[in-house]
């Protein structure tokens, strides 16, 4: 199962990788849909912007865009959010670059948070996008009201299932977005420990990242938990599918958010 779903992987980023106005409030009352691009940090940001209430941000993982958490996006905003769905530099609809680092990100989606003027959002991550989440609470503490993973991870050696790590990842490389995946994320458990924000975090049992790296992520975080998803890889439960948005909503009735 393991090496079908690290093929499935390798070619869900080779396909993604050559595939190719709003008022600010840090709660919208009206009901939105629309699309924009945002330059933040010189350089450009697709999202797409739906509903209306408290405000959720949605981040996909490498290679991918926006388009992979659509299914989510549309059921958030119906339940009453006002959801952002961000296309990472150099990713979907935004220009390729040369280079990327979660680091950039973070403050990327920061300075995004900032110029829209939102109070303390929501935000959920998958894979990289998870990385980018919690690097961001990290790099710039407060900012966030909430922090929502699947199968994110904090640094790379012995976070991920070895056939992943020592097969696609130890294959020497000259895309840029791969290369980061070798080298990053570079936090620690102490930066977890520093998150003040409720967390959940999450993993699927079959998933690329370890359950145990899932435990040491959301056991750390003091308003944080960890839950392996049975049954479940690294997307089956996240990519469109109807299985993710239950989740991240009960989480907000927990937490009252």
């Amino acid at each position: 199962m393991k090496n079908t779903l690290i093929r499935a992987f390798a070619l869900c980023f080779i396909v993604s990788a050559f595939s190719a106005c709003c008022p600010k409030s840090g709660s919208s009352t009206a009901y939105e849909s629309y699309t924009a691009t945002a330059e933040v940090n010189g350089t450009s940001l697709f999202y797409a912007a739906e509903g209306h209430g408290k405000p959720v941000i949605l981040l996909h993982g490498n290679g991918g865009s926006h388009n992979d958490l659509e299914t989510t996006h549309r059921e958030l905003a119906q339940a009453g959010y006002m959801v952002y769905a961000l296309d990472s530099r150099g990713q979907g609809a935004n220009p390729r670059l040369d280079e990327y680092h979660y680091k950039d990100m973070a403050s990327d989606v920061y300075e995004f948070i900032k110029l829209k003027g939102l109070e303390k959002p929501a935000v959920f991550g998958f894979s990289d996008g998870g990385n980018i989440a919690l690097q961001l609470e990290v790099m710039y503490p407060g900012t966030l009201g909430a922090i929502i993973t699947g199968g994110a991870n904090i640094f790379v050696h012995g976070s991920l299932v070895p056939e992943f790590e020592h097969g696609f990842l130890a294959q020497p490389t000259d895309e840029p977005l791969v290369k980061m995946m070798q080298q990053e994320p570079t936090m620690t458990v102490e930066d977890m420990q520093r998150i003040e924000c409720p967390a959940l975090i999450m993993s699927g049992e079959h998933d690329l990242i370890l359950a145990d790296h899932t435990r040491l992520i959301g056991d750390n975080i003091p308003s944080g938990r960890a839950v392996i998803i049975p049954g479940e890889d690294h997307g089956s439960y996240i990519c469109n599918s109807p299985k993710l948005s239950p989740l991240i909503l009960d989480f907000f009735k927990e937490i009252g958010y």
